[in-house]
């Protein structure tokens, strides 16, 4: 037996300390991998490092409440109290109570500046901000900004105070690890910590840049800082997609590209003061590129002039706008944002594609808040009464009849879809009965028989599709429908 146990010492021992070893190397890859991805042990010195920048805000606000009786939402109830109101103006003043609000913000100047959501703030008649100390100082409103739901406040402190940068949204990636700190569902100062989970969202409004990201963010982190790992803000807590008013890790937080721009205006001006052309525009689709002529399809298709900058520097319908100021234009998107960048009364070289070609015009921009866009007329129709069924769709000339039922100006000029075939490729373009067609390739049309004639002279052109520019309840939109298709 003791022979039997001395024979396998040195098969135990061999197994151990390749055990070990491998546990060594397992243990160095992991640290490895997790370097590579710049994990952190702890987010701790993160959070003492910016945390005295974070603020709570809490707003008052005085709202008027109906003083009705125990019929309340009735509807009889509440059409006599109407009929009240009506026939005694100025004499019933109805009672009041007041109302808060919890949010988030924080401070980005010693000199009291902080930057919030503006729907933490709208109508309030109170804001106090509490720091992480525990100090409270009400605040002002500096100004606002619905467009990204971004508001300026100031407070007055008899001593500087702490601070946080802003960082560039723009090189965060998708997986770059991320810390949001806030106020959720007022329980006070918290944290969360996620990854980006996407960038370049929109949600809704025309400037929207948003990260997605999973950190928790919940009701009371609106207008909070969304951080990088140097302690930056690269965005500004805006909102959640939920289907409970609670987070399931889908957050969106402002662009700080966005946002500093904003912050800027606010803080020089009061308020935004954003770039204007003066264009309406659309997407270049494949099928819109080949019937322009375009390599690509890219850039953004002008589809409307009204008066103002665009049409004072020449820039015309059709045109294909490519770059703006030096910069690339992918889609419509992205130019709306570049312009709202781009300083008021600044001149600006715009490149567009226009007949097979690139022009150079110079642009001198408006301002977006004092754009005034009015349609511009179109000429007189010739009456007639011709019809057709062509490319899928039945079409009509404009008559009085025509315009008085589709809500058309009586300077309106075109041809009108009278039926559309619902399997048709125009259906599947978008084209709907009641829609106007301005323009068939790329010339104004009046009549059927002009409209024809156009598609004849494509045709034989050996055109594989052909533009048409329609307009639908005032909105003009260019539509490249494929000749195959009678």
């Amino acid at each position: 037996m003791y022979t039997s146990l001395q024979s396998n010492r040195p098969v135990a021992a061999l197994r151990a300390l390749t055990a070990f070893a491998l546990g060594l190397v397992m243990l160095v890859v992991s640290s490895l991998a997790a370097a590579a991805q710049g994990r952190p042990d702890s987010f701790a010195d993160l959070v003492d490092q910016v945390s005295g920048s974070v603020v709570n805000i809490t707003t008052n606000t005085s709202v008027a409440v109906s003083d009705r009786g125990p019929n309340r939402g009735n509807p009889l109830e509440d059409f006599f109290e109407e009929f009240r109101d009506r026939n005694n103006p100025g004499q019933r003043e109805r009672p009041r109570r007041r109302g808060s609000a919890l949010g988030s913000g924080f401070v980005i100047s010693e000199d009291g500046y902080i930057v919030t959501n503006n729907h933490v703030i709208e109508n309030a008649d109170e804001i106090l901000i509490e720091f992480f100390s525990g100090n409270e100082l009400p605040a002002e409103i500096v100004g606002t900004d619905p467009d990204t739901d971004i508001a300026l406040l100031k407070v007055e402190s008899d001593s500087p105070l702490e601070f946080v940068p802003f960082g560039n949204s723009s090189a965060m990636r998708t997986g770059d690890w991320v810390m949001a700190m806030g106020n959720p569902l007022g329980q006070g100062f918290s944290v969360s910590a996620g990854i980006v989970s996407s960038t370049g969202r929109n949600l809704q409004g025309v400037y929207d840049d948003f990260i997605q990201t999973d950190a928790a963010i919940n009701r009371g982190n609106s207008g909070g800082p969304l951080f990088n790992l140097d302690g930056e803000v690269i965005g500004v807590n805006t909102a959640i997609l939920s289907p409970n008013g609670g987070s399931i890790g889908i957050g969106f937080a402002m662009a700080s590209n966005v946002v500093t721009n904003v912050v800027d205006q606010l803080q020089e001006f009061g308020e935004t003061r954003r770039g204007w052309l003066g264009v309406r525009i659309q997407d270049v689709d494949p099928e819109l590129a080949e019937a322009l002529g375009l390599a690509n399809a890219n850039g953004a298709l002008v589809t409307d002039v009204p008066d103002g900058p665009a049409k004072d520097a020449g820039i015309l319908p059709r045109d294909v706008i490519l770059t703006f100021d030096g910069v690339a234009i992918e889609d419509t998107g992205q130019l709306i944002r570049v312009v709202g960048n781009a300083p008021v009364n600044k001149a600006v070289r715009v490149i567009v594609f226009r007949d097979g070609g690139e022009e150079t015009v110079l642009v001198t921009l408006g301002r977006r808040e004092e754009a005034n866009t009015p349609r511009p007329a179109s000429a007189q129709v010739p009456q007639g009464p011709a019809q057709s069924d062509l490319m899928g769709m039945t079409v009509s000339n404009l008559t009085d009849e025509l315009r008085a039922q589709l809500g058309l100006d009586g300077d309106a000029s075109g041809v009108v879809v009278s039926d559309i075939d619902a399997d048709s490729s125009a259906y599947d373009k978008g084209l709907r009965a009641g829609d106007l067609i301005e323009e068939a390739g790329q010339v104004r049309v009046r009549t059927v028989a002009e409209l024809e004639d156009r598609l004849d002279e494509a045709r034989d052109a050996g055109q594989k599709s052909f533009l048409l520019l329609i307009r639908r309840g005032g909105d003009p939109r260019f539509v490249a429908l494929s000749l195959d298709e009678e």
